[in-house]
């Protein structure tokens, strides 16, 4: 059958279908017509008329359906179902489908010459089953080029898919809190550590601080190539990828970059699409970072067991010494902890001892391998370097503690560092605590406690000793805070707790002494002196310009003595060192109690403790701290000048200086009214202590009593050191009230806190 196509007609001409066949047919059924049998078609022909020769350029017409005339006459259509359009979007999906496509165009247009080409290879790798020309089980089997076809497709689709990761993976901005977590590290006064704080032993330490050796053991035992691999291990991440898919198990193989993404930037979690995102950083940190900073990142990140992180807290945890000081052997086995410190501390096991051994030896041999040691060097590391049975970093002492704290609180307030950045660890804090002193300090409260124990165990189970030694430029140097931390957390030396009694006289000579007096209402002030008398009997009511002074409950207050007894017309200096109070509570009168809670407040004392404005307040009714006393008293011996104390000089974060506020310094009272006071205590202290020690003219001291025997205290200064001690009872377990001592703080012949001051203090002279 030929069909002839003439591609010139018009649209409303006809395809011509010549058959050749059909006309020979036609033709013999005329035949058989006339033979009287029927045509074909079952017509007869008519009478008188022969049958038609079918001419040869006859042909069978095949009318061809062209849209354009059924745009033009859709009444020709009438017979047939029109079609149905396609349900319409919603707005706004419509909206994402234009601009996807407009998005798209750009693209589009550049693969259609690529897809006109690879169009026909693709038909070809069209899979067609059961395939043709084929038998038995190669009917369904693949042609190789629908293999290759689909390799070369996978290994395409897997290449598109790496880039577009890659290039959508970004490094992360925020680092993994706790990988950048540190420990804050408190010093001496003489630069020696003292204490170690934070969740985490962590401090970083800078990679030309640490020795080659001990890089070397980490590469060996961790990664080799590290300086020439890409920062991914392909083979790694296979192993690993198999034994987490395949075998539901989990296995590292990961570089160093690799760890340190992880320890850095993502969770500990073993999955894998956690192993394929640390995969991409890597690639991508490896490309903008050096190997150097890497390294150097890893070896201060990486846990290294007994609570440590970072390569120079494992070296002190281990060894007890710098990272700065340790060997290829020290090396080795810090190196092999990496693996799994659980496992490889020799301190926890006999069989991780075994395996320590093992892994330090094999470390040490890769290293002679890759040439980073020589083996005559290597010869020389024949017996394990075993490590210390337990971290030192944890021995922080008692005492420690309590300055940890003050230390603590200081340096926050004082370079304005948050809580939050301060957890965070990484400062290096220097204290103003002298080590001699506080041990002196701590030895000789330890020794009072323990006679206490002895001589009356009921009072002294109730006993507290708070004590603090600050210099006159405000250096706090030493403080007891209590017998344990763990058991007392409350510091006794800044515990507001009980009245100074008689020991805050000083405040109200000064007061006297710098503001004058006022005996007439409406008079001006009169300057007083230190041989001004004042009436010492006990018993006399205290006096204002108007009259006596009547309390609430209507009753003239009067003042007392200890033991009541009545020294009658007494110098101040001299009441001061006799600790005559009668004549300070009506001075506190003359000068005004504002005056004298000004000027106690100038020295140091904190207005929180100061009380009521009452005369008992020049009695000594105030409740300031072992601390803030040893600073007022300390003001005084500095000419009347008052410097705030503080704990801490210098801080700085991974070796960078931070900015700390300057303590604020003020003048209290003249350096005359200074003079005149550390006078009268020099007097107060030789009078007390005619037998004692020779002492310089510069050594002071005044003792304090309350009239309610509840608090004993001793206050003095000696070579530009104030130290204050008090002693008190207190039942925390029933009551914050203080109890009534019961001779545990002495006699006035053997007072325990000048005890404890004097032995705190010396050598005196």
């Amino acid at each position: 059958m030929q069909l002839k196509v003439d591609a010139l007609r018009k649209p409303d001409e006809t395809m011509q279908l010549n058959v050749d066949a059909l006309r020979r047919q036609q033709s013999k059924g005329g035949q058989q017509s006339q033979a009287g049998q029927p045509s074909r078609s079952g017509r007869q022909p008519r009478a008188g008329q022969e049958p038609r020769e079918p001419a040869p350029h006859e042909t069978m017409q095949l009318r061809v359906f062209r849209p354009e005339q059924a745009a033009r006459r859709p009444e020709e259509r009438t017979d047939r179902r029109k079609p149905r359009s396609a349900p319409a979007l919603p707005p706004a999906l419509a909206r994402v489908t234009a601009a996807t496509a407009r998005r798209l165009a750009p693209l589009t247009r550049r693969l259609a010459p690529l897809i006109s080409v690879v169009a026909p290879y693709a038909r070809k790798l069209k899979p067609v089953y059961p395939r043709p020309g084929r038998t038995g089980w190669r009917r369904w089997m693949p042609s190789w080029r629908q293999w290759l076809g689909a390799t070369v497709s996978a290994f395409g689709l897997t290449v598109l898919f790496l880039v577009v990761a890659y290039a959508a993976t970004d490094i992360p901005q925020n680092l993994n809190s706790y990988a950048t977590q540190q420990d804050n590290v408190y010093f001496w006064s003489d630069g020696t550590p003292m204490a170690r704080t934070g969740w985490v032993q962590r401090q970083a330490m800078p990679l030309k601080d640490i020795p080659q050796d001990v890089r070397w053991a980490v590469l060996a035992a961790e990664n080799e190539t590290f300086y020439s691999d890409p920062g991914i291990s392909v083979k790694g991440i296979t192993r690993a990828l198999w034994k987490t898919v395949g075998e539901g198990d989990t296995q590292g193989g990961s570089t160093i970059t690799q760890q340190y993404v992880k320890n850095v930037y993502l969770t500990q979690n073993q999955t894998v699409s956690r192993k394929f995102t640390e995969a991409m950083i890597a690639l991508k940190l490896d490309n903008r970072m050096g190997k150097d900073k890497i390294l150097e990142g890893y070896l201060n990140t990486s846990w290294f067991g007994r609570g440590t992180y970072g390569i120079q807290r494992a070296a002190q945890a281990y060894y007890g010494k710098d990272v700065s000081k340790l060997n290829a052997s020290q090396a080795a086995f810090l190196a092999s902890l990496l693996k799994g410190a659980g496992l490889y501390d020799p301190t926890l096991s006999p069989a991780n001892h075994q395996r320590a051994v093992e892994r330090w030896s094999w470390i040490l041999d890769r290293m002679v391998k890759i040439g980073k040691l020589s083996p005559a060097e290597r010869a020389t590391y024949k017996t394990f370097p075993e490590p210390l049975k337990r971290n030192p970093l944890y021995d922080t002492g008692q005492q420690s503690d309590y300055l940890v704290e003050l230390a603590a609180d200081y340096a926050k307030k004082s370079a304005h560092i948050s809580d939050q950045d301060f957890d965070m660890g990484g400062y290096q804090i220097y204290t103003t605590f002298d080590r001699k002193r506080e041990a002196t300090l701590t030895d000789v409260v330890t020794k009072a406690r323990s006679k206490a124990k002895t001589t009356d165990s009921a009072a002294a189970k109730d006993a507290h000793y708070g004590a603090a030694s600050v210099a006159t430029d405000g250096r706090i140097l030493a403080v007891y805070g209590g017998p344990d931390h763990r058991t007392q957390g409350f510091n006794d030396s800044t515990a507001y707790t009980v009245q100074a009694g008689s020991a805050f006289q000083p405040f109200v000579y000064a007061a006297g002494l710098e503001n004058g007096v006022i005996k007439q209402r409406d008079e001006p002030r009169q300057q007083i002196s230190p041989e001004t008398v004042y009436n010492g009997n006990d018993g006399i009511p205290v006096t204002t310009p108007e009259g006596p002074y009547w309390d609430r409950s209507g009753h003239i207050v009067t003042a007392h003595n200890d033991g009541k007894k009545s020294w009658g017309k007494i110098t101040l200096a001299k009441a001061l060192a006799m600790s005559v109070n009668t004549p300070f509570m009506q001075l506190g009168m003359d000068a005004g109690l504002d005056k004298v809670k000004q000027t106690a407040e100038a020295a140091g004392l904190l207005s929180s403790s100061m009380g009521a404005q009452v005369p008992a307040m020049s009695m000594g009714s105030a409740t300031p701290s072992a601390l803030r006393m040893a600073n007022g008293y300390a003001t005084f011996a500095a000419e009347g000048v008052h410097t705030e104390p503080y704990s801490v000089r210098r801080i700085t974060r991974n070796g960078a200086a931070v900015r700390l506020d300057a303590p604020d310094t003020s003048r209290a009272v003249t350096a005359r009214v200074a003079e005149e006071v550390s006078q009268a205590l020099g007097d107060a202290y030789r009078s007390a202590h005619p037998d004692g020690k020779p002492a310089a003219d510069d050594v002071t001291g005044k003792a304090g009593t309350t009239g309610d025997d509840t608090a004993a205290w001793y206050v003095g200064t000696a070579k530009s050191v104030s130290t204050a001690v008090v002693v008190y009872r207190m039942d925390l377990a029933k009551s914050l009230e203080p109890l009534p001592l019961k001779g545990l703080a002495g006699t006035a012949a053997d007072s325990v806190p000048y005890g404890i001051w004097a032995g705190a203090m010396d050598p005196l002279d």
